[in-house]
């Protein structure tokens, strides 16, 4: 019953805690209650009808609340006690009763403690809070909503987008303007949930940007909040609003409007019997006729006076008081049981301990026993351990050791492939040298000639010639010349320091040295090369000859797979051209791109595309494990791969494939700049 109970009302509080004082609304509940069975029944629709109320005639709320009460109580019903204390104390607060509201929630709260039917008591936790706000005790005020949020954020209701409101109304009391801003947007999400707008949370955003020193932005929040409020009829929150609005004014010394909306706010605060908003509008009518009439002014001071008197008077502080101080005293109570229930739990724990200790010193001393035997078998054990310890780690060292021989196995392949490449790029500037250089000598002895004959100008022609010969052959000898220090930089071992340098250039370079390298070795070697270099990415620090070496293997690797790939073309029938073979071309692209935000960080992308066989799906994961390949045996170490792997990662970047078995392979590494 409990439960069903439970399930209702939280619904009942859920839903209509957000609506408005609608006549469908109204007639709905009123049928219900009518039509009502029972006593629970009855009870669910009266506590219903008092949470609905409670925007627009908080009178008729708490008739409603005080029947479910008596009902409640006459036939024990705790859960409807609890429940209608709880929302009576929201709507007392509301209407400026702080002591009344005070005491229903703490009614409230002792009823759920003594029955530990805390979750039942969330409404009575937020009217405490809201009441503390109001007397400007923020740190009892934010206590009491933490308690609620607490009870609240499982069910994930409505009622929790109310408690951050109320969080918000707290630290913004105490200028915590970024927390208030928090809470408040936490609430309009939460809010928006449920299809709802509450006007009151416009209200305090408002009211942190007018301290934030934001006039503009606080009246626009203002003004949205009003027009929320008359919208869903909310006359608690238009009431608000037009006193926010008359302040704003009044602040910006616009005396005429801070009138207008301070008397609508006054209208609007009697229509619902609210002594906080009436005391807030006759007080700033007070304020503002007392220069223009002085008798309008008197007349809405008396009015502040006198609720000011019943809201904030010495009976009312003393009252509360008091009833803080009770609460005080039972929260001191109920702290005293807790302490009490634990050393008594602590003493049945303590006599349980030492039952199982006594329990545990049997079983240590059989185990001991069994140990003792155990530990000869184990000494026996260990030293057959070391003796297989010692075993691996001698394998390990000749692993290690036979790991570094193919390392610089690998290297000195690199180095070959590289040499032969330097071979053919300084042959061309050679042939260039060598060809001049017979040009001239055979020119010289014409230009003898003609000057044994007294032809001197055919002779200045000859060595005008000469002279333009002289100047291509020390060009081409000065281009052999940087070609060997290029290699030679790039060929040496790694010095480790990282260094500006032109990736494009590079990239270009060791293409031009692999592709002839392997030229030098097959003459009938033949792949189109493409490239696609990105200008803008100019240099970037990185070790030239460790990712020369990365892209050197990766070339290689490409050059072979489109070469298998090529082999692999039926040959053609004599005497007729092979289609297929005609229909493949072997083709290697490298290209680069200078990478910007947001499409992934700053870096460079440097890709090896080829459109060779590709590489089986059921080894992809493998290709960057040392001593791994896909090669025939004797034509690779299984090295390349897992070297470029580490080279790329020591650089801070990361290198990956993408491949389709039948069409190629694509190596891309990303390189920071």
């Amino acid at each position: 019953m409990i439960k069903i109970f439970t399930l209702t009302i939280l619904l009942a509080f859920t839903c209509s805690i957000g609506f408005t004082q609608t006549k469908e609304a109204v007639d709905s509940l009123q049928h219900q209650l009518a039509i009502a069975k029972d006593d629970t029944s009855r009870i669910n629709a009266q506590i219903a009808l008092c949470l609905l109320y409670r925007l627009g005639n908080t009178d008729s709320s708490i008739i409603y609340g005080e029947q479910a009460l008596q009902s409640a109580q006459q036939i024990h019903y705790l859960p409807g006690q609890i429940l209608a204390l709880s929302f009576m104390c929201i709507v007392t607060e509301q209407q400026g009763n702080l002591p009344k509201s005070l005491e229903l929630g703490f009614k409230a709260l002792q009823l759920a403690e003594e029955h530990h039917l805390e979750s039942l008591a969330g409404a009575a936790l937020d009217g405490i809070g809201e009441a503390y706000i109001i007397l400007k005790d923020y740190p009892k005020a934010l206590s009491y909503l933490r308690t609620y949020i607490s009870i609240v954020e499982p069910t994930n209701n409505e009622g929790l987008a109310y408690a951050y409101f109320d969080m918000g109304v707290a630290f913004d009391g105490m200028n915590q303007f970024d927390s208030a801003s928090l809470y408040e947007e936490k609430a309009i999400e939460t809010f928006q949930k449920y299809n709802h707008e509450e006007p009151l949370v416009y209200q305090t955003l408002g009211d942190v940007a007018v301290k934030l020193g934001k006039p503009g932005e606080a009246l626009n929040f203002y003004q949205k909040s009003l027009q929320i409020a008359l919208k869903n009829n909310e006359r608690r929150a238009s009431a608000t609003a037009y006193n926010k609005i008359a302040a704003f004014y009044k602040n910006q010394n616009q005396p005429d409007s801070a009138i207008d909306y301070a008397g609508k706010g006054l209208e609007e605060s009697k229509l619902i019997s609210q002594k906080k908003t009436i005391l807030e509008a006759a007080a700033l009518l007070s304020e503002l006729y007392e220069q223009k009439d002085t008798k309008e002014s008197l007349r809405y001071l008396k009015i502040a006076d006198a609720y000011k008197d019943t809201l904030f008077g010495a009976g009312n502080i003393e009252a509360i008081q008091t009833l803080v101080a009770q609460e005080e005293e039972h929260q001191k109570e109920i702290a005293v049981a807790k302490i009490s229930y634990q050393n008594k739990m602590k003493q049945y724990a303590l006599f349980a301990g030492l039952g199982i200790l006594f329990l545990i010193a049997i079983i240590l001393y059989r185990n001991n026993r069994q140990k003792q035997k155990a530990n000869i078998f184990l000494q026996q054990q260990k030293e057959e351990i070391d003796i297989q310890k010692n075993r691996a780690e001698k394998t390990l060292d000749e692993l290690k050791s036979t790991q570094s021989q193919l390392i610089q196995s690998e290297k000195m392949a690199s180095l070959g492939e590289l040499t032969a490449g330097i071979a053919h790029e300084i042959q061309n500037p050679l042939n260039f040298v060598n060809n001049f250089s017979d040009v001239n000598k055979e020119l010289l002895f014409e230009m003898k000639d003609e000057m044994n004959k007294g032809n001197i100008d055919d002779a200045n022609a000859i060595a005008d010639d000469v002279i333009t010969n002289e100047e291509k052959i020390n060009h081409h000898g000065k281009r052999a010349d940087a070609i060997v220090k290029g290699m030679l930089q790039h060929s040496r071992s790694s010095t480790g320091v990282k260094e500006p340098t032109n990736i494009n250039a590079l990239a270009d370079e060791y293409l031009r040295l692999s592709y002839h390298g392997l030229r030098a070795k097959d003459k009938s070697f033949n792949v189109e090369l493409k490239t696609d270099f990105d200008k803008s990415v100019g240099k970037i620090n990185i070790i030239p000859q460790d990712i020369g070496r990365v892209l050197l293997n990766l070339y290689n690797n490409a050059f072979y797979a489109v070469t298998e790939k090529a082999k692999e073309q039926p040959p053609a029938p004599e005497g007729e051209k092979n289609a297929a073979q005609n229909e493949y071309q072997p083709t290697v692209t490298v290209s680069t791109k200078l990478l910007k935000p947001p499409s992934g960080g700053l870096g460079v992308v440097l890709t090896v595309k080829d459109n060779g066989n590709g590489i089986p799906q059921k080894v992809v994961d493998k290709i960057f494990q040392p001593f791994f390949t896909t090669k025939p045996t004797g034509q690779g170490t299984g090295l390349g791969l897992s070297l470029s792997y580490d080279i790329v990662k020591a650089h801070g970047g990361e290198i990956k494939v993408e491949t389709k078995e039948g069409e190629g392979t694509e190596f891309i590494i990303k390189l920071p700049t």
